[in-house]
């Protein structure tokens, strides 16, 4: 655990130039395996990428609005001021000082970027958003560049262990609402299953289940990209089963109608719409945690 008295934060390997890079792709916590022990240190990596490989992303104070850590019977932890103040560092180094369930949630500031009318409309088909390129049909502007404002909505969960199975029965800290704008929350714990095993995951927006959505389970299994598509139920939930160990990662992108005006700092050109990027990585363990 971190507090401004003991804090074991560390940056390293500073990055340049990465704004161009950071949308239109995914956008997640690398997963971490479960931590032997308390007190263990832990790195945390933002990766932007293709097909589930990335390259990092950085952290720094203002492309981000909150780093927020999260752990059983536990303030909420605000990690934001630890990061650097301009230029972006690639990893930060946390420890984890209490044993059970850990949920770091990060949100970043607004980015614009304009794309040409093709590219746009094939990224709106990509990410389940046709509702949007039919509403732009209908305005007359289908033809036109997309102008977009975007910010990223992740979580990354962790184990701390060993501990006794009576200690997790209680801990739900994976099930944590940390009023995301879009927010991805399972309704297992996933580091309490098995490969195989069915996860419930739970999507909403504005607090409000969001309905009909694309979300999509990302996997590398012996160099081979596994991806799994499902839409989200009138209750806004899903189930994968996901069929290996190792890391996965779970995404949903919503867009709606441009509601901010001027939001972006240094961004004065308009935009037509806001899009909200959520995304939960973890690291299925090969057997199954006790359950939760």
């Amino acid at each position: 655990m971190l507090y401004p008295s003991i804090a074991r934060i560390t940056l390293v390997a500073v990055l340049m130039g990465l704004a161009p890079t950071l949308h239109a792709h995914e956008f997640w916590f690398a997963p971490i395996a479960p931590v032997s022990a308390a007190g263990d240190t832990v790195t945390l990596r933002l990766e932007v990428g293709e097909f589930f490989n990335g390259e990092a992303a950085g952290f720094s104070i203002p492309t981000s609005r909150s780093l927020r850590h999260f752990s059983a019977n536990k303030p909420v932890e605000d990690l934001r001021a630890f990061l650097p103040a301009k230029v972006r560092e690639a990893e930060v180094e946390v420890a984890l000082d209490t044993p059970g369930m850990h949920l770091l949630v990060y949100d970043s500031a607004p980015l614009r970027i304009e794309l040409e009318a093709g590219r746009f409309n094939a990224y709106l088909h990509d990410e389940g958003l046709d509702f949007v390129k039919t509403q732009r049909e209908q305005s007359g502007t289908a033809n036109l560049p997309g102008r977009e404002r975007y910010r990223r909505h992740i979580k990354t969960l962790i184990a701390v262990g060993p501990e006794p199975q009576a200690v997790r029965a209680l801990d739900q800290t994976y099930a944590k609402h940390a009023s995301q704008r879009l927010e991805v929350t399972p309704l297992h714990n996933p580091l309490t299953l098995a490969p195989g095993e069915a996860l419930p995951v739970k999507i909403v927006f504005d607090d409000k289940p969001l309905v009909g959505a694309l979300v999509k389970a990302w996997h590398k299994h012996d160099g081979q990209l596994v991806l799994i598509r499902a839409t989200t139920s009138a209750q806004g939930e899903v189930v994968f089963n996901l069929p290996y160990a190792g890391d996965w990662m779970v995404s949903v992108v919503h867009m709606i109608a441009e509601t901010e005006s001027g939001d972006v700092e240094g961004y004065e050109e308009v935009v037509d719409w806001d899009s909200y990027w959520g995304n939960l990585s973890f690291h299925l363990p090969q057997r199954s945690l006790p359950k939760s």
